[in-house]
């Protein structure tokens, strides 16, 4: 399900701002969870921490935020709480099957009621999965590429705006501990 999330979030947003895949730093990313549903985020939005417009806010959260940096229009997008809670019966059940005893029929019906209430879900489109909220957003600057140094402690090569000056050395945020 974590994947069909971030499938339908990316496509929500990437239609909401009206752009493209990200080439370059046009579309940002924010996404509030590190669960699966970041990955189709990233491969849908061309969204990367390598690029620099994939940004990771550890708010356990089902959020994301998603800025066009050409327009600066900002949305979030929320997981919407029936998404994830289905009915008690539904809840029942799945704690039937995990605990393992479950019957051949509870299972089914399980499925039968798993499978309905997602497709009400899919028929409603990608907005019945969140709530939506256009935003006004400082998107955060693009990516700083910079040259590397030695930590003077540890001698691992280190991007020279990250090193942490000591007393009287350079040293990297691991060693500061």
């Amino acid at each position: 399900m974590g994947l069909t999330i971030g499938y339908l979030a990316a496509k929500l947003a990437i239609d909401l701002l009206q752009i493209q895949r990200s080439v370059d730093e046009e579309l940002v990313a924010i996404v509030e969870n590190d669960a699966c549903c970041c990955d189709a985020i990233q491969v849908l939005t061309g969204c990367t921490f390598g690029k620099g417009n994939f940004f990771f806010q550890d708010h356990g959260k089902m959020a994301f935020i998603f800025g066009n940096r050409v327009t600066n229009e900002s949305v979030r997008l929320v997981l919407k709480p029936e998404v994830l809670n289905p009915s008690t019966e539904e809840q029942e059940l799945q704690e039937q099957i995990r605990s393992g005893s479950a019957s051949a029929d509870q299972i089914k019906e399980y499925e039968k009621l798993s499978e309905t209430r997602i497709e009400n879900l899919f028929s409603e489109g990608p907005e019945a999965f969140f709530t939506i909220r256009k935003m006004a957003l400082t998107l955060p600057p693009k990516a700083v590429i910079g040259q590397s140094s030695p930590c003077e402690k540890c001698g691992e090569m280190v991007m020279k705006s990250k090193l942490q000056p000591t007393a009287d050395k350079m040293i990297c945020k691991a060693c500061c501990n």
